[in-house]
């Protein structure tokens, strides 16, 4: 395929990609301060969620993908200086929800910006990479504005899990 960095990651579709919220067989959620401990504290979060689901067989792809999403909330959603407290006022949301083929994680921040694509083809550089890496690692991505009384916005990637074989549950 002849698309560079800048053309792959435009345009960001809106929405999550149809799945049935009444057909959900797992969810977990964790709020994460603002912090740059909450990296270690996601992917922790998410290893050790994806463990209790027996879906350990793209865990790396997706706590490598949670630790994007979650350093771009960090880098690029919050207020400076940000907010500090407990788990109360903790300005990050990292949601997993798995269906019987997908698993979507979605950090919430309280930004109303979409995410924006580092148009740098330079791979080797320290930052500007995260969009690229969600990208190639999970099997879609985009976000949404929170409605109603909620500002902010969602980041998701989605992931197409193998399906069970025969007589496994």
């Amino acid at each position: 395929m002849g698309t560079n960095g800048s053309t792959m990651l435009t345009p960001l579709r809106q929405g999550l990609p149809p799945l049935d919220p009444s057909a959900v067989s797992g969810a977990a959620s964790c709020a994460l301060p603002a912090r740059l401990e909450a990296v270690r504290d996601a992917r922790r979060f998410t290893r050790g969620t994806l463990n209790q689901w027996g879906m350990d067989e793209r865990a790396d792809d997706i706590c490598l993908v949670v630790s994007e999403l979650v350093t771009n909330a960090l880098r690029h959603a919050l207020p400076s200086p940000a907010p500090r407290g407990g788990e109360q006022n903790a300005p990050l949301r990292l949601h997993l929800m798995r269906w019987s083929a997908r698993l979507v994680c979605a950090v919430r921040d309280p930004s109303d910006d979409g995410p924006v694509a580092d148009g740098s083809e330079d791979f080797s550089a320290e930052s500007g990479r995260g969009l690229f890496l969600v990208d190639s690692f999970s099997d879609g991505w985009g976000w949404h504005p929170l409605a109603g009384t909620l500002s902010g916005k969602v980041v998701w990637a989605l992931f197409r899990l193998p399906s069970a074989p025969a007589g496994r549950p």
